[in-house]
């Protein structure tokens, strides 16, 4: 079966970028380009995987983090913060509400997709 990706970020210039190259990677993927969409999906998608920009209106991406991590259906689910925020403040925040990894943009192909196989290899 194929695993499931869910990229939230409000600029359709990051989503359509990623979800080709996660699809010509054999990943089934849905976008979503605010948080409150990307709770209800959550719950009807079920992906393995989210790929979680931070800064966007109304819930954020740290807040959707916490959304998941305290859901214990959810708990499974493994989470790549993909922002511009750079600070070593940012990325320890990010990891302290129950991130993954942190990927820093502007980034390369290369580098989602090692750290996608990477969290999604023993899933």
């Amino acid at each position: 079966m194929l695993k499931k990706i869910l990229i939230l970020d409000d600029k359709s210039s990051i989503v359509l970028p990623l979800k080709f190259l996660l699809e010509q990677n054999s990943y089934k993927v849905m976008c979503v380009f605010n948080g409150e969409e990307a709770v209800k999906a959550i719950s009807k998608f079920k992906p393995d995987l989210i790929l979680l920009d931070i800064m966007h209106p109304g819930i954020d991406g740290f807040e959707v983090c916490q959304i998941v991590r305290e859901n214990t259906e959810w708990k499974g689910i493994k989470i790549i913060f993909l922002t511009t925020m750079a600070r070593d403040v940012d990325i320890a925040k990010g990891f302290a509400f129950g991130a993954d990894a942190y990927i820093i943009k502007p980034f390369s192909n290369s580098e989602i997709l090692q750290e996608v196989r990477e969290l999604l290899k023993d899933s």
